[in-house]
């Protein structure tokens, strides 16, 4: 007879697998499917991300560069080429922090300001509206609650990893 926990913890798995193969999935779609609804803008998800970021009224004085990259959950390294080619479609401006000389202070320009808000805006918001089609505002809800959920257990796990990496390293 087959151990009922051997059972479980087999169902289990398996959905797990589905699970992620379908958040590896929306992943794909997302960064498909929402840089082509922002394309004609010249802008991609990530620069959306970056400006949706950067649009906050927490972030109205600007962001270093490394906050950016935590608020984002990307390396600094992926960031910065991202940065380098907003700022030179005029979309950001990078000056050195005041308080601190040794950071960058990442800022929108009125340029920036102009296409996130009166050109983006409408065109992510219809975006949204197509991707959750047939979504209700509880779908929606308990969608994030479970994603947040999941994203806090990944930040543990990639806290952890970062701990054990600096062990092995000392």
């Amino acid at each position: 007879m087959k151990n009922p926990n051997e059972s479980v913890t087999a169902a289990r798995m398996e959905l797990a697998n589905r699970l992620f193969f379908r958040l590896y999935q929306c992943a794909n779609m997302l960064h498909k499917t929402g840089t082509r609804a922002v394309e004609d803008l010249g802008l991609t998800t990530q620069q959306w991300a970056v400006l949706g970021a950067l649009s906050r009224p927490e972030a109205e004085d600007g962001m270093s560069v490394g906050d950016l990259a935590r608020y984002l959950l990307v390396s600094r390294q992926n960031l910065s080429g991202l940065i380098s080619r907003m700022e030179r479609d005029g979309h950001l401006s990078i000056d050195q922090d005041g308080r601190d000389r040794r950071s960058r202070l990442i800022t929108m320009t009125k340029s920036g300001h102009e296409v996130w808000n009166n050109k983006a805006i409408p065109k992510i918001n219809d975006y949204y509206e197509q991707a959750l089609t047939d979504f209700s505002v509880s779908d929606m809800t308990h969608t994030l609650h479970y994603l947040l959920k999941m994203l806090d257990n990944m930040k543990r796990l990639d806290a952890e990893g970062s701990a054990g990496d600096g062990e092995d390293a000392a």
